[in-house]
């Protein structure tokens, strides 16, 4: 992402990934019934977005994998952790919407 965010792009960006991933998750959840699936799954997707590595060479090439990420990770400004984290907060959202819903006696499928 471009570190120069204004204030109102980086408002719009968390609120879109929230609502996003707050989507995603509650869909995964109503279709698999694991309420929690989104909230686990979100972070290892993200650490292999914004990594340049492929799966594979975190098992073939381990050392220089995760010293690339850890490189990666270090170099995300405030902004990019600000966004990710509000779509971890949606993804974490929803299993608690679901759990709430399917307590007031909601099944959906």
């Amino acid at each position: 992402m471009n570190s120069s965010f204004t204030i109102v792009q980086l408002i719009i960006s968390m609120l879109l990934f929230y609502v996003m991933f707050f989507g995603i998750g509650f869909l995964l959840n109503m279709l698999l019934r694991m309420t929690w699936l989104m909230a686990v799954v979100y972070p290892i997707v993200i650490l292999l977005v914004i990594d340049d590595v492929g799966i594979f060479d975190y098992f073939t090439n381990p050392v220089e994998s995760f010293s690339m990420l850890g490189n990666t990770i270090t170099s995300m400004t405030g902004s990019d952790i600000a966004v990710l984290l509000a779509g971890w907060a949606g993804a974490i959202t929803s299993g608690f919407v679901m759990k709430i819903l399917r307590k007031m006696g909601y099944q959906m499928f």
